[in-house]
């Protein structure tokens, strides 16, 4: 009888013991979960960012690409207009469905071939849907020491904002820029 109590006991100090495990397994659980969860937010943001930056630096190589080839083999390359450049890249925009109306104009410093100016080179970005694409500029940094490498340039940003919560990345825009040079094909 004295043992049957002693072994009532051992299983009730058991089932005690487990009871604390369960509940400390919850506790820890509480503070780990908010915390993986937030890793995985992270993980998708940053991985969305990625993805919309990948896809209109390829839209905007797309564009130039369009620019700088062949449009006549026995006439001699012409560039196409900027207009249409722009044009080629908001509808690659559109096919990934990436918004174009966000895009903003970010023109960064370029210098001209001989003979043209920004004015005659380039298209109004307001008219290129803010896309600063100009023709005849020079390439940096110039393939060869000899004369001046010239090509197309397309260049814009485009705003993206994650959400975050509980942190201080929580909708917080960044702008994701893109300038994009190719040397014409002659």
């Amino acid at each position: 009888m004295q043992k049957l109590n002693q072994m009532k006991e051992i299983t009730s100090a058991r089932r005690l013991l487990r009871s604390t495990d369960v509940g400390s397994q919850i506790a820890e659980a509480a503070l780990v979960l908010p915390l993986v969860f937030m890793m995985l937010l992270g993980i998708y943001w940053f991985g969305r960012a990625f993805n919309i930056y990948a896809t209109i630096n390829h839209a905007t190589q797309e564009g130039v690409r369009a620019g700088v080839a062949q449009t006549c083999a026995t006439c001699g390359n012409t560039y196409i207009l900027p207009t249409q450049g722009a044009t080629l890249i908001t509808n690659v925009m559109r096919a990934s469905h990436v918004d174009p109306g966000q895009i903003q104009v970010y023109a960064p410093t370029m210098n001209f071939c001989p003979g043209w100016t920004a004015a005659t080179a380039c298209a109004d970005p307001a008219a290129n849907n803010n896309i600063t694409m100009c023709n005849y500029v020079q390439i940096s940094p110039p393939a060869s020491p000899g004369p001046p490498v010239c090509g197309v340039v397309a260049s814009f940003q485009y705003p993206y904002q994650s959400w975050l919560p509980f942190t201080s990345l929580n909708m917080q825009q960044i702008m994701l820029k893109v300038d994009v040079q190719m040397k014409g094909e002659y």
